[in-house]
């Protein structure tokens, strides 16, 4: 079954053509099953890259997914393309009117400031209160997983001696968990990023558990809850050439910037990509819904 989208929205054309499962909401609307109801808060100003990326993940299951975009209230984005958020997007307040399966929070481009300093802070902070009975299982993203971190259990971010800018080695420590079921002992996984969750207060917190690290130890995939909470320290939904994009936007504007490590060919940016994550991508978002789907009450207003 494929995802629920507006037949309107640029991803809809895009992921058509990509052959990737989407369906238009009149058309949804006339099958007698309950979708899966997932929303996104999309906080990164690549604003209908990040769906399109999401989104194509998403597409990939046997499961109907009913999906809403969600905005924060208190912030005024402005890299959107004018009209697309008040056209697609709902306010943040209409999931504390109904309960949904999944929510996936988006990194942002706020990772120097302190938590309290960006502006959406405390909207976010009443979204992941509230999500704790009334979202099955939270999939938080990059600054969105060290944010739910810091929220939920007081981990801090810590600055890291310099980027960590590339595609990396990641370990699988709990392969029994339904996240990771069928991945193998390791797999590699995009990142950018300039601090992280600190580690030492992760394993602290009796409450969580670090499913997947860099064999360095960074923690990359940690959860809660049994599973009802996920914090994914990296972007397993980057598309090919977005970390291309990142570097050669920082060398335009004159920014200290290295070459992506693991990412071209011979690590020489004259050469294409080379994707080596999108398989275990797929499996990963697959496997959580799958997840959701067989755990979440029937009657989803039970979680209420």
């Amino acid at each position: 079954m494929p995802i629920n989208i507006p037949s309107d929205l640029p991803a809809f054309r895009e992921l058509s053509r990509e052959n990737v499962f989407v369906m238009a909401a009149e058309l949804a609307e006339k099958q007698d099953i309950r979708p899966i109801k997932v929303a996104i808060v999309n906080l990164m100003p690549t604003t209908v890259t990040t769906e399109i990326q999401l989104l194509r993940l998403l597409g990939n299951t046997p499961l109907q997914v009913d999906i809403t975009l969600l905005r924060m209230d208190t912030h005024e984005a402005r890299n959107a393309p004018p009209g697309h958020l008040e056209r697609f997007y709902s306010s943040s307040s209409k999931i504390k009117k109904e309960p949904f399966d999944g929510l996936i929070i988006t990194g942002a481009p706020v990772e120097t400031l302190p938590f309290n300093e960006v502006d959406y802070w405390d909207e976010l902070c009443e979204l992941f209160e509230h999500s704790k009975k009334h979202v099955w299982s939270t999939l938080h993203i990059c600054w969105g997983a060290q944010a739910g971190l810091y929220y939920n259990y007081g981990v801090p971010k810590i600055p890291l001696p310099s980027k960590l800018f590339g595609v990396f080695v990641h370990n699988v420590n709990e392969k029994h968990t339904p996240l990771f079921r069928g991945f193998d002992d390791i797999f590699l996984a995009p990142q950018s990023r300039h601090t992280e969750s600190d580690r030492a207060a992760i394993t602290a917190a009796k409450e969580l558990s670090i499913q997947s690290q860099t064999p360095c130890g960074s923690p990359f995939i940690v959860t809660a809850r049994n599973c009802r909470e996920i914090y994914i320290n990296g972007h397993l939904e980057y598309d090919p050439l977005t970390l291309d994009a990142e570097y050669r936007r920082d060398r335009a504007k004159g920014l200290p910037i290295n070459v992506p490590k693991n990412y071209y060919r011979n690590d020489d940016p004259s050469f294409p990509p080379v994707v080596r994550w999108r398989a275990h991508a797929h499996l990963f978002f697959s496997n959580w819904l799958n997840y959701v789907y067989q755990e979440t009450p029937f009657d989803i207003r039970e979680l209420a």
